[in-house]
């Protein structure tokens, strides 16, 4: 029998807390405060999970950040009147801006994928971090590398949040919540496939982070 570790165990509680608690509570809490109350109650599986998880790191990461805009986002439909479509594309806005903050990065000389990757090298390695990925930036091919990646993730989830976006226009609030997150996981999965195999089309040396 294969032996269940401690990172299958977090992977089967991010599914849990993203993927299955949130469907659990919108059934649980629609039939006792309508749609607009089982939205938000679906809200919190994840607001927990995040929550731990900064408590755990100790930092707060991109699915923390979010996660908290959601929520921003929920009180914002709250104050204009509880729309339930609203609340249901509230991490598809989030996504789509940075989709859209990423494209509008790419043609510059050094494009937002270039200050994240950067960021991940000097949290691993607070003194050597960045002087390892500066060196690796001077690399033939790493710009156009991390521009090619920036111009192919800022397509993704733009387009991961359009998907989205509809979805939850013609699609009940329960359906949505039960398949969107498949649609999610699975489009960021090909985006990391598609990412391992574009890297390493150019040879390029390993930095710290992997990049």
């Amino acid at each position: 029998m294969p032996m269940i570790t401690r990172k299958h165990l977090h992977f089967a509680l991010d599914l849990g807390f993203n993927l299955v608690l949130p469907w659990l509570a919108y059934k649980l809490a629609e039939p006792l405060w309508g749609e607009f109350g089982g939205l938000l109650a679906s809200a919190l599986p994840p607001l927990v999970w995040s929550c731990a998880e900064l408590i755990r790191h100790r930092r707060l990461d991109a699915l923390s950040m979010v996660i908290l805009a959601g929520i921003g986002l929920s009180l914002f439909a709250l104050m204009l009147g509880g729309n339930p479509k609203l609340l249901l594309v509230r991490e598809s806005l989030i996504s789509g801006l940075i989709g859209v903050a990423f494209l509008i990065s790419a043609p510059f000389a050094r494009p937002l994928v270039y200050h994240l990757a950067r960021a991940m090298a000097r949290r691993q390695e607070p003194d050597d971090g960045c002087i390892a990925f500066d060196e690796w930036w001077q690399e033939p091919g790493s710009v156009r590398m991390l521009r090619g990646i920036t111009w192919g993730w800022g397509f993704g989830l733009t387009f991961e949040a359009l998907l989205r976006g509809w979805l939850a226009w013609h699609w009940t609030s329960e359906r949505f919540l039960l398949v969107s997150p498949f649609v999610s996981y699975g489009l960021i999965g090909l985006l990391l496939l598609w990412t391992i195999w574009y890297r390493r089309r150019f040879n390029l040396p390993e930095t710290e982070t992997g990049s």
